[in-house]
Order: C-alpha cells, then sequence, then structure tokens
C-alpha cells in the first residue's frame, strides 16, 4: 500500500475520503489549506475553508488515528483565484473560483507538500472518478449524478492524473454520510458550504468594492440597452451583472429581459428576449486537454456550467482556442464560465468561454 496525502477540508466527503484509505491499509497523512486571512472575517467560521473546518479535520483525523497538518496557501491562493476572480468581473466576465482553485493552487501545492513528505499519491473527496490503466490515467464522472463534480477538475494537468485518488467518486452522497455515520465521524452530519469561501458577506460585489475602489469603470453607471443600441435605462456597474441575469433589470418591458452581454469597454449591459438568450457556436480558451485534443469534425457533449445538462456538439476550429457549433441551442452560455468537454463520461479537458453567438440575434454575444 501507498503512503497518500489527503486534503481534509472539514466536510464529510474528505473526512470519508480519508477513512476509506485507512481502510484499505494506506499510510495516510491529513492536511487542511489555509487559503487566506481569517482575521478579516470574523462571521467567516462555518465555510469549507474556515477555521470551523480545520478544527472539524483535525477531529477527523485524530479518530482516525492519521497525522494532521495545515498548510497555508494564502500567497498562492490570493494570486491564482482571489486576482483572478475581482479581475474578470471587472472584464465583464462572470467567473467560477473553484475551477481556478483547483486548477492552479490546490492540486498543485498538494502534489509538490505531498513529494515533501514521502507521498506517493494524493486525495480528495471530490465526486469524480480516475482510470489508471496500462495506456494512461483518465479523469471519470462520478457515480451520483447529483454530486458529479468533474466539471471542476478539467483544468488538471494531465501528468498529475496518475498520481490521484478520488475515493468517494464510486459513492452516493446519501452513502457517504451513512457511512461516515457508520465510522462515527464528526462531520457524519454536517451541512455543506453553498457560498463563496473568500466572500464572507455573501455578496461578492462587497470584495470587488475592497480590491478595485469605488471608483472603477466595472462600479460606475453605464447604459442598459438592447442589441441594436437602443438605450433602455442606466444600470449601476456592470460588474454586478452577468449573462441570463434577469432581476435587478428593472420594470415597464412588454416581456421578461434578460442580461445577453456585457461590455466593459462602453459599460454596456446588453438586454434582449429569452429567445435572444440562447447560443449554438461557443469559443472556448485557455485550454487543457487530458489525453489529446478532439479534431475540427469531431463530435463531442460538452457542459457550459456547473449543474447544466450536456449538450452534443461539433468540433468546428481548433488552434489557440475551440470553437463548438452545439447541436442544440442553450440558453446563458456566459464567458468566464467553464466549458468541460466529454467522450461520454470521460473528461476530454476543457477551457474557459470566451463569448458565444447565435442564429438568433444580430452581432449579440447572447
Amino acid at each position: 500500500m501507498s503512503r497518500v496525502l489527503v486534503a481534509m477540508s472539514g466536510g464529510v466527503d474528505s473526512s470519508l475520503a480519508a477513512a476509506l484509505l485507512v481502510e484499505a491499509g494506506h499510510e495516510v497523512v491529513g492536511v487542511t489549506m489555509k487559503t487566506f486571512c481569517y482575521s478579516d472575517t470574523p462571521s467567516h467560521g462555518k465555510t469549507c475553508c474556515g477555521l470551523d473546518g480545520i478544527m472539524d479535520a483535525r477531529r477527523v483525523a485524530d479518530t482516525l488515528g492519521v497525522p494532521h497538518y495545515v498548510f497555508d496557501v494564502e500567497e498562492e491562493f490570493t494570486r491564482d483565484v482571489i486576482d483572478d476572480f475581482v479581475a474578470e468581473y471587472a472584464r465583464g466576465r462572470t467567473p467560477n473560483p473553484c475551477v481556478r482553485c483547483n486548477s492552479n493552487t490546490k492540486f498543485r501545492d498538494l502534489l509538490a507538500r505531498g513529494e515533501a513528505l514521502g507521498c506517493d499519491q494524493i486525495a480528495t473527496g471530490h465526486y469524480v472518478r480516475v482510470a489508471h490503466e496500462a495506456s494512461g490515467s483518465y479523469l471519470l464522472r462520478g457515480t451520483d449524478p447529483g454530486k458529479d463534480q468533474s466539471y471542476f477538475l478539467w483544468g488538471l494537468p494531465e501528468s498529475m492524473l496518475p498520481k490521484l485518488l478520488f475515493p468517494v467518486g464510486e459513492l452516493t452522497k446519501d452513502e457517504v454520510r451513512e457511512r461516515a455515520r457508520t465510522l462515527t465521524l464528526a462531520t457524519a452530519d454536517k451541512p455543506e458550504s453553498q457560498e463563496i469561501c473568500f466572500v464572507p458577506t455573501g455578496d461578492y460585489r462587497d470584495l470587488l468594492v475592497k480590491r478595485l475602489g469605488t471608483v472603477h469603470p466595472a462600479l460606475e453607471p453605464g447604459p442598459l440597452v438592447r442589441a441594436d443600441g437602443t438605450v433602455l435605462g442606466e444600470h449601476g456597474g456592470y460588474a454586478g451583472f452577468t449573462v441570463g441575469q434577469r432581476k435587478g433589470l428593472g420594470g415597464g418591458f412588454q416581456e421578461p429581459m434578460f442580461v445577453l452581454e456585457i461590455r466593459p469597454e462602453t459599460r454596456e449591459v446588453v438586454v434582449g428576449t429569452r429567445e435572444e438568450l440562447h447560443s449554438d457556436r461557443v469559443t472556448i480558451g485557455e485550454l487543457n486537454w487530458h489525453g489529446g485534443a478532439p479534431a475540427p469534425g469531431d463530435r463531442v457533449d460538452v457542459q457550459l456550467r456547473y449543474r447544466a445538462p450536456v449538450v452534443g456538439a461539433t468540433v468546428v476550429e481548433r488552434d489557440r482556442s475551440l470553437v463548438l457549433e452545439l447541436h442544440e441551442g442553450r440558453p446563458a452560455v456566459t464567458p468566464g464560465q467553464s466549458a468541460v468537454v466529454f467522450d461520454g463520461e470521460r473528461v476530454l479537458g476543457g477551457g474557459r468561454i470566451d463569448h458565444a453567438t447565435s442564429g438568433i440575434t444580430s452581432g449579440a454575444n447572447a
């Protein structure tokens, strides 16, 4: 059996992951990552990354009889995740910080620390599977479709896959909780954290004001317009909007209106009808592939937002960007979000959505 470094956030999933590896006979080392300074977030103890999480992880490690360490990755997390989060909103895009954290901070740091501690592999409590075969290693969706987290892991370097273990990927959430109760783990019935870990108020705009200042184009008023340029009113700052949003647009429209596009260069927020919100061509950048990229003409499945169903697509172009023609139009395809490409259950890779267009709209990046 191997020596395994297990990322323990203080939640039930990572707790059971560690327990299952101990049960299987591995030598387990538990670690929790301190990603930001808690002194400025007095009400933030209950998140997966807060002080409460660190203490819960330590209690579980004590129960399992394994060592537990806390790694300070505040500098790396700020650079890779928080700075990117702020910059993306300033560009009129909507980032997914969990994808960024996994791709740029969490797994890379775990691998480096694990090697320093003499660990052969690293493990987390993600609901995803990894297949280790003679031809190579690759990621698969988690068994529980309601908890599958493969969407968050497309950015992992392919070279890292042989060293990864995901012990709960074959289980459902109910099975995880039941196994944790059987093992009397302190986190067995701990509720899940839903908020962004580094936004203690629950409103990401508070963080933007703190980091950008109130005098910034993203936070200043601008025109609310239709795709043809017709001005409908004024908004209070384009960073407060995302593609697909309906609330906060004011009233007086003959039919429901949604955000179609954000134009940071003019501070315009473009709105339109539900029909205009659909896109059938998506351009994706910042690409990363596991086992080779699909070629033009290939048919693939793509997931354009967490929890969204996959849609069939055909690769139209592949260079520094990937252009996909969707077989069915999809609403609210949002720049900054991840587009993850699948072949059945297998994760081929993915990237960040740059823009999306549709034959329904003329010139608007819906």
